[in-house]
């Protein structure tokens, strides 16, 4: 015996005998997992299998399990393998796990690199299809909740609307004025700085009136509101989950979606089109701004160029596609949020997800405006 397990393979007339010894436990998984696996390898053809387990020093329920492992996988064709030398501490050990179904215990597969990415990827496109279907149902249960409030305007929580409102949209104004701004100061620099190599300095308004109104503006502005209140709504709603608020408005006779997501969703969709507006007339001014003082465009002659430059379509097809974003940030949140289980982790995860799943298809979104719009001209 030794600090170390050892599985040797041992004369045993025609058949194989293997030998054990050593501390076979948990400390010395990856080591016995390694003989067990070599020694499976060696049963062929033969007449018995003997296994002596006499020399081992210390057996714990990992090691008997990996004994047992071990005697189920060379059992085959009718060859019995024998376990002799078992001392008395440790023979119900064995037992206890000997009866345990060989259906219980998955063995480990060793399978290749090849073969683990595409199980990720498939899992992958499981979780995305899970996902969409997810979002699907709230979207319906957000609308069937909508048809029951228009059929019943009383039922309608013009309070929670109006404090929602006020937390995504009034609130979102300073931050979401700065950081328009500063993006709009930041175009105008870059496109100063490379369209003066050709002398066409003038032509920074017609990049910066056309991304800010049609692409850049509605998108910024919609990312931030996801980090922002598509988070703070996934967060909310995982506390309550929690908390079991939610199944306390259930067992009350209240519907959750009617109670919580419906106030949350509305004001999303109402604030976004007037955030997006705000941000885009910031990042025009933050604009016009440098390219006065950096580029020597007289404020004059910004206004003038704006004007010839963009069209009233630029500004509806931002509009159209602000509360679209909202609706999908809306429902992104809203359904991580409820599928937050009872512990901080969850919560936590859930929250991270719906930040990052609302920006991701806040940009698929904008792809396929971007694709229809040109598609009809506009």
């Amino acid at each position: 015996m030794g600090d170390s397990p050892t599985l040797q393979q041992i004369a045993r007339g025609d058949a194989l005998g293997l030998s054990a010894a050593g501390p076979w436990t948990a400390r010395f998984a990856p080591a016995l997992e390694r003989m067990v696996a070599d020694a499976e390898k060696l049963a062929g053809s033969r007449s018995g299998i003997f296994i002596d387990v006499s020399q081992i020093s210390g057996l714990d329920t990992f090691g008997a399990w990996l004994i047992e492992r071990l005697r189920r996988n060379l059992t085959q064709g009718g060859i019995e393998a024998t376990i002799a030398g078992l001392s008395l501490n440790y023979s119900s050990l064995v037992d206890e796990v000997r009866r345990v179904p060989a259906s219980a215990v998955s063995p480990a597969v060793r399978q290749s690199a090849l073969t683990g990415l595409l199980e990720d990827v498939g899992r992958n496109v499981v979780g995305f299809g899970t996902t969409l279907t997810g979002l699907i149902g709230m979207l319906g249960a957000v609308l069937a909740a909508g048809g029951r409030v228009i059929r019943h305007p009383r039922s309608f929580r013009l309070t929670s609307t109006v404090h929602h409102l006020e937390q995504v949209c009034w609130r979102a104004v300073p931050i979401i004025v700065l950081i328009t701004f500063l993006i709009g100061c930041i175009i105008s620099q870059q496109g100063i700085f490379h369209f003066r190599k050709f002398g066409a300095d003038i032509f920074v308004v017609d990049m910066l009136g056309v991304l800010v109104l049609r692409e850049i503006g509605v998108l910024l502005v919609a990312i931030m509101v996801a980090g922002r209140s598509g988070s703070a709504y996934a967060a909310e709603l995982g506390s309550m989950k929690m908390r079991e608020e939610i199944d306390a408005l259930r067992t009350m006779g209240f519907d959750p979606i009617e109670v919580l997501v419906l106030p949350r969703m509305l004001a999303l969709v109402i604030a976004l089109p007037i955030l997006a507006f705000l941000g885009a007339i910031a990042a025009l001014y933050g604009g016009g701004l440098v390219t006065w003082l950096y580029g020597g465009v007289q404020p004059e002659a910004f206004l003038i160029r704006l004007r010839d430059a963009i069209s009233i379509d630029h500004f509806v097809v931002g509009m159209i596609k602000a509360p679209v974003m909202a609706a999908v940030i809306g429902i992104v949140a809203c359904v991580e949020g409820l599928a937050v289980q009872g512990s901080a982790e969850s919560l936590g995860r859930r929250t991270t997800s719906s930040v990052v799943k609302g920006i991701f298809f806040v940009i698929v979104m904008d792809g396929l405006f971007a694709i229809f719009f040109a598609s009809i001209g506009m």
